[in-house]
């Protein structure tokens, strides 16, 4: 509404100029009258334009500040790491309070190469630093890439480090460590540390309350300058409704992992992003008699046949729970992880959040 308002002053000032040049101007041929007319309109337009642009730049933030909910608390962090997808470059916004930016994703392809590089220069306003993110999603490729001696590992991590070179850091996201892995894992990544030279290095690893597992914090903060701990995904999309991260869970997870990783090198991950359940689930391998019973609970009407196959539809009540972040969860986390001693936190991922979160996070200066 606002930029619609400016456009039609502007209109306005437009046909006054035009109104002002007539009554004006000296007695002359049509034809240069029309001219001046038009040189004139042309330079407004043009200022219009201009004036348009910044408008809409203000606008989006005097709305950021607009909508923020009285009373909730800033919390200021020393690094505040955020994760881009490829492909969605205008997710970051240069007023963002970001210090690191973790471009997702290098992948490792069913080859054991490295494929789907990101370009740095697609995000050459970003003034912080970029780290390339490193995926692999499959644990059978997993172990195989990362087996220590292995001619696979040795071509990946020379790929790796080519792939590296237009960056500040190397981010590794390996969800799918087989447990068997664990000492394989930390040699790869001691590999990759002594190739990077003066980059950096973080590892992503699962949350833990205690002690255990393959991703060990201690040793892993032995060799990585970050660990960015993923703490969401408490209740996932095969578990029961709940939070994707709770508030009492993740003060657990943030306790353990001041203690095993140390403030300097913590990382605490903090999801954007929510989930939902339904109390049923309809699509499943059916038997015979199930069939017929599912005809019968349902009353199902429309029996048919689709060139001799047997079909029927029915409808059911489905009760459908949402959980999810907002301004509200996500300060109260903050000022929990600051008042616990966090240095540092993330977010998974740009362009998930509601926009008034960057009003409530600050860069220490």
């Amino acid at each position: 509404m606002r930029l619609n308002s400016l456009k039609i002053i502007l209109i306005l000032i437009i046909l006054f100029e035009i109104s002002s040049c007539r009554t004006t101007a000296p007695t002359s041929p049509t034809s240069d009258l029309n001219t001046a007319n038009l040189e004139t309109v042309e330079e407004i337009v043009h200022v219009e334009d201009e004036i348009v642009v910044e408008t809409e730049e203000l606008y989006e933030i005097v709305e950021l500040s607009e909508n923020n909910i009285d009373g909730l608390p800033e919390s200021s962090f020393g690094e505040v790491w955020a994760y881009l997808l490829s492909g969605r470059e205008g997710d970051i916004k240069s007023r963002y309070p970001v210090s690191d930016l973790v471009y997702f994703a290098a992948e490792v392809d069913r080859y054991g190469h490295l494929a789907d590089i990101p370009r740095r220069k697609n995000i050459s306003k970003f003034n912080g630093r970029v780290h390339l993110a490193l995926v692999c999603n499959s644990a059978g490729l997993t172990h195989f890439v990362i087996q220590g001696g292995s001619e696979a590992r040795r071509l990946l991590v020379s790929e790796i480090l080519a792939a590296v070179k237009d960056y500040d850091g190397l981010n590794v996201d390996l969800e799918s460590v087989p447990a068997r892995d664990a000492e394989h894992f930390l040699s790869f990544l001691a590999e990759i540390r002594a190739g990077l030279g003066s980059k950096m290095l973080s590892v992503c690893v699962p949350a833990r309350t205690r002690a255990g597992g393959t991703y060990n914090y201690v040793s892993i903060a032995a060799i990585a300058d970050r660990i960015f701990v993923m703490a969401y995904d408490e209740h996932w999309s095969g578990s029961s409704p709940g939070p994707v991260a709770s508030m009492n869970w993740c003060k657990s997870v943030a306790d353990y992992s001041l203690q095993a990783i140390g403030p300097e090198k913590l990382i605490m991950g903090i999801p954007f992003y929510g989930r939902s359940w339904g109390d049923k689930s309809t699509s499943r391998g059916l038997i015979h008699s199930t069939t017929e019973n599912l005809k019968r609970d349902y009353d199902a009407q429309n029996f048919r046949r689709v060139n001799g196959i047997p079909t029927f539809t029915y409808d059911i009540t489905v009760r459908v729970t949402v959980y999810y972040e907002d301004e509200y969860s996500l300060a109260s986390r903050m000022r929990m992880y600051r008042t616990q001693g966090v240095k540092n936190v993330g977010f998974w991922r740009l362009g998930q959040e509601t926009l008034n979160v960057w009003a409530l996070v600050k860069l220490d200066s």
